[in-house]
């Protein structure tokens, strides 16, 4: 602990110093760090030779984000781009590539900033919600380095009302062979 704490509560302080170092950082382990909280057992300070801090130990909680592949995952589309759509995750945006969003032909309407799928004539803009699963993770040493690789392609994926549409065919479809 730099000698600035010195006389501040080491409770705050040491809360303060832990937030600092490790929210919103990413751990490869762990996922995002998130909140550090319930900072507990402050040992006494021991000061080493040639170091103005102090050094404590302590025991502290995370509450972090990890991410699996093959998650099912429901986010918002926060950005569309040529090549594909980005869907929030919690601390972090996940891509859908082109050829991940629909199994049917898609193109991206810039103008209106709206993907069109050719056959369904289903779209998908910026802030609607989304269902997909994680195909792919590439971890690096930030948050901002980190790569989230989304598909929405098998069916029960994409945007909700798509996900009622297949159930409301499979319905029908089934009544017919009756």
């Amino acid at each position: 602990m730099p000698p600035k704490y010195i006389g501040e509560d080491i409770g705050k302080a040491t809360t303060e110093m832990l937030r600092s170092k490790y929210e919103r950082t990413l751990d490869k382990d762990m996922g995002v760090v998130l909140v550090v909280h319930n900072v507990r057992d402050i040992s006494d300070g021991y000061i080493l030779p040639a170091d103005p801090n102090i050094h404590h130990d302590v025991t502290f909680d995370v509450l972090t984000f990890k991410l699996e592949v093959d998650e099912v995952v429901l986010g918002e589309v926060s950005e569309l781009a040529d090549f594909g759509l980005f869907v929030r995750l919690g601390p972090m945006d996940g891509l859908v590539h082109l050829s991940q969003i629909t199994s049917d032909f898609i193109t991206f309407d810039r103008k209106a900033g709206v993907f069109v799928s050719k056959n369904t004539k289903r779209t998908v803009k910026k802030g609607d919600t989304v269902y997909a699963k994680v195909s792919t993770i590439s971890i690096r040493n930030t948050i901002q380095d980190a790569k989230i690789a989304l598909t929405m392609r098998p069916e029960g994926f994409g945007k909700p009302e798509w996900v009622k549409e297949q159930k409301i065919r499979e319905i029908k479809e089934k009544r017919k062979k009756r």
